[in-house]
């Protein structure tokens, strides 16, 4: 009988935020998020030099944490899902730490959406979710082989998880997804009427 196993594991990493340190007052980020965004001009500017949709602090504010309480809270927690992805991941860190680099904002309107990409320079990136109305889109997640498979017919429809091209996984309000950062990914079309909020971040190794 064959001998048929799993190779070179792309892992997901999904959990409550909650699950670690002081618990998020979400009616307070999601007016955080509103209220950075309003004021953010150099953030806005950039949006539309650039032609995002909506909203991000990407590319204009650095220190959420120190600015504001509830941002200082995510990072705690978040220090602690990614160590327990980088166990699970069998990391050898070498005495060195993963450590926050960037923490952003995301408000996606009806209409907007991310294209495919991935977090150069950084080893584990993932999203928090903020508000996620009825019809928002879910995270998309591509093969890394995908590149690779030349000539290859396309899955089944029904194929294992494992084997599917693209895998959407559809995160609910305060949960936490981590993944390594060479895995592309992108967010779908909001379909929502209602903005869609979440909060993303990248841990390099120092």
């Amino acid at each position: 009988m064959a001998d048929i196993k799993s190779l070179f594991v792309t892992r997901l990493y999904r959990a409550e935020l909650s699950e670690f340190g002081t618990p998020v007052d979400n009616d307070e980020l999601v007016a955080s998020c509103y209220s950075i965004a309003e004021d953010d001009e150099a953030g806005q500017e950039w949006c539309e030099e650039k032609g995002y949709p909506g909203y991000t602090s990407y590319a204009s504010l650095t220190d959420l944490p120190w600015r504001f309480p509830v941002f200082k809270q995510i990072a705690d927690a978040l220090d602690q899902h990614v160590a327990a992805f980088a166990e699970d991941l069998e990391f050898d860190l070498d005495g060195r730490a993963l450590v926050l680099e960037d923490l952003w904002i995301n408000i996606l309107p009806e209409g907007g959406m991310h294209s495919s990409h991935i977090h150069p320079h950084s080893v584990i990136s993932g999203t928090t979710y903020v508000q996620m109305p009825d019809g928002a889109s879910a995270l998309k997640l591509e093969d890394p082989r995908s590149a690779r498979m030349m000539a290859a017919p396309t899955r089944k429809k029904g194929a294992r998880e494992g084997l599917q091209t693209f895998v959407y996984a559809a995160p609910k309000v305060g949960e936490v997804l981590l993944w390594e950062s060479w895995l592309r990914h992108e967010v779908p079309m909001n379909m929502a009427e209602d903005d869609r909020i979440s909060v993303s971040f990248n841990y390099r190794w120092e």
